[in-house]
């Protein structure tokens, strides 16, 4: 049977960070380590660097390895759950050594992603990234992956021991409820922002979330509110900020999120290639719907 660990910092509203860059595509370190502070500041929980927000495949093992310090310097390792994810099982576990050796309480991590693995391939792959002894929070998301974790291989996972909650981002809210018979100790998070308040009717203990990039402080209300069973609040400000939520599903959520930070004054800047800027409909709509909840006082 699986143990899980007393203290789960995986727990609450985790901000999956995106990366300021400067206009020569370089890393603001100085402004991410502000940011990751700020985010604490108006009520998150911590923060999840070196996600695909985060703009982790683009980057160099140097300033891979420097974000997460960065951030742990910024509001210390318990709040910081760092992705390290990559090609190979080895390399997954070296960066989960990396986030320990930093001080990080947990990592969040991925499935084998360079090509479809069987069931068998996914077990192997945690257990090795495992043996960094440090907490993972594996990260489904077959949209992208081609790799499902169901709820079903989710249990087995949990049940070795290798995996101690679920960012799930199918956005199949029906697997919430499988998954709480089949493996009720394992700690479903929130994986995308657009299915927020389904999620946490259904039993979610946590959001590793998007947009409170840009709006923390109505995002956090959002989720405490969904959470604690208040839905007059929480449907209320879901509604007002769907809009924007749900660009954290679409294919330019890197960018849509970022352009949110600039307009309402935080430095989300440029992306790397081979992400390109909005199309001027897109900007024009993520714009409009920022701006919009600007005018209702949520940012």
């Amino acid at each position: 049977m699986a143990t899980t660990p007393d203290h789960r910092p995986w727990r609450g509203v985790l901000v999956a960070t995106a990366l300021p860059l400067n206009d020569d595509l370089s890393v603001d370190y100085d402004r991410f380590a502000a940011h990751c502070a700020w985010l604490v500041e108006n009520g998150c929980d911590g923060v999840v660097p070196n996600g695909s927000l985060g703009e982790y495949q683009v980057l160099t093992p140097e300033e891979r390895a420097k974000v997460v310090e960065t951030a742990v310097a910024a509001i210390g390792g318990a709040r910081v759950m760092p992705g390290v994810a990559a090609y190979g099982s080895a390399e997954a576990r070296r960066w989960a050594e990396q986030a320990r050796d930093a001080g990080c309480a947990s990592v969040m991590l991925l499935p084998p992603n360079a090509y479809r693995a069987d069931e068998r391939s996914v077990l192997a792959h945690y257990e090795e990234v495992a043996e960094a002894g440090v907490p993972i929070v594996t990260y489904n998301n077959p949209i992208d992956t081609k790799v499902d974790l169901v709820p079903e291989l989710l249990a087995k996972l949990h049940g070795e021991g290798f995996v101690h909650a679920v960012k799930e981002f199918s956005g199949d809210v029906r697997r919430a409820y499988r998954l709480a018979e089949l493996a009720p100790t394992l700690d479903l998070l929130i994986g995308a922002d657009d299915v927020l308040l389904e999620l946490a009717v259904a039993g979610a203990k946590g959001w590793v979330a998007g947009y409170p990039n840009a709006l923390p402080g109505a995002s956090v209300e959002l989720y405490r509110a969904a959470v604690d069973g208040d839905l007059d609040t929480a449907g209320k400000l879901y509604r007002q900020l769907h809009p924007l939520l749900r660009w954290d599903s679409k294919v330019e959520f890197v960018q849509a999120i970022k352009l949110s930070m600039d307009i309402v004054g935080r430095h989300g800047g440029p992306v790397r290639p081979p992400r390109v800027p909005l199309l001027p409909e897109q900007e024009a709509a993520v714009r409009e719907a920022t701006e919009r909840a600007i005018d209702a006082g949520l940012a």
